[in-house]
């Protein structure tokens, strides 16, 4: 039990780096370095979550949907350091701070389809009430808000600009709202 609460307290942390870091306002009252850090961290937090869940993770879907989350916040860990690294490094750095990491979104995806078959026991059947099926649900949501933001950062070869940075940027921020409300069902404990 001790575990799920640091999970789940891990997770909301960094659902709330996600949450804040995205929106132009913060990054304009902060600068892109300290953004950049925010990011940073909050894959920081993902992957050490992420790690407590897979060590505590059961067999079958459930252990893959652990392991590809895991994989997942890995390459994030990777692309918000880069940002950081770049906006450290650039004192003109004006640019998108971190795009969402298409290899990150969709390991996210394929983990939360895993984690919604594992309660729903196929991925287009309605789960049974319960909050672990609630939680799979709003997880799911926000893979899928992810994957969005990472088409919508996704990088024009002919143009070098992303497809719409205000999709990636809204995107981030509901997938880490739904991953954050996510985390915080973790600390409910389960009458089922």
């Amino acid at each position: 039990m001790r575990t799920r609460w640091w999970m789940a307290v891990l997770f909301a942390a960094g659902s709330t780096c996600f949450l804040v870091a995205p929106f132009p306002g913060f990054v304009q009252l902060v600068g892109p370095t300290v953004d950049a850090a925010v990011f940073f961290v909050g894959s920081l937090l993902f992957t050490s979550a992420a790690t407590l869940q897979w060590r505590t993770s059961g067999s079958g879907l459930d252990r893959w949907s652990a392991v590809v989350q895991l994989v997942g916040t890995v390459f994030f860990n990777i692309t918000t350091f880069r940002a950081m690294s770049t906006a450290i490094s650039s004192s003109s750095y004006d640019q998108l701070v971190w795009r969402p990491d298409a290899y990150g979104s969709t390991c996210f995806l394929v983990a939360g389809c895993l984690a919604y078959v594992v309660v729903a026991g196929a991925l287009f059947r309605r789960p049974p009430p319960g909050l672990e099926s609630g939680i799979a649900v709003v997880n799911l949501f926000g893979c899928v808000a992810f994957a969005v933001a990472a088409v919508g950062a996704w990088v024009l070869p002919t143009t070098g600009s992303p497809v719409n940075v205000t999709i990636a940027n809204l995107n981030t921020a509901v997938g880490a709202l739904a991953f954050l409300v996510g985390s915080l069902l973790l600390l409910v404990p389960d009458r089922g």
